[in-house]
């Protein structure tokens, strides 16, 4: 069976755990248009927010690949999904939609009522992904960042 037909694909859904951050780095590093950034997004920076927030990120594994991933967490009151991503020909499968769905079950587990998420507005994809599923676009936020650490730097994959 080929990966791309429209034939179910055999995936499981399972937390992301520390050793699947070469895996996961690839995984982004093959997305066009996905930003990881040198400081947050290292081994070290993803280990660090999987120790504060056990059992909420995920991946999707299909053989030994994996295809997918999530990282979330919460500060106690609000989860945001951050990294959202499936390999491009495993899309259409309802993987996204299943790891969204892991992240949230975990998210209602740990008292989380309200989850948000940003989406470049030039992502069309993941954009029309987050419509279909049911979330909601807010027309009434602004959203402000402020860099703490300029070493922290954006990288944007152009392939």
């Amino acid at each position: 069976m080929s990966k791309t037909d429209n034939m179910p694909i055999a995936y499981t859904i399972r937390a992301m755990e520390e050793a699947d951050y070469p895996k996961v780095k690839d995984l982004w590093l093959s997305i066009q248009g996905f930003c990881i950034r040198s400081i947050d997004d290292s081994e070290e920076g993803v280990a660090k927010f999987l120790k504060r927030n056990p059992g909420l990120s995920c991946v999707c594994v299909v053989g030994d690949e994996i295809v997918g991933a999530i990282l979330c967490g919460h500060d106690g009151r609000r989860g945001c999904l951050y990294h959202v991503c499936v390999r491009k020909e495993y899309r259409m499968h309802g993987i996204g939609k299943a790891m969204v769905a892991f992240s949230m079950r975990g998210l209602k587990e740990e008292g989380i009522n309200k989850v948000s998420l940003i989406a470049f507005t030039a992502n069309d994809i993941g954009n029309a992904f987050w419509h279909e599923i049911g979330w909601t676009k807010r027309e009434d936020l602004n959203y402000y960042d402020f860099v703490l650490n300029e070493d922290n730097i954006f990288t944007f994959n152009q392939l």
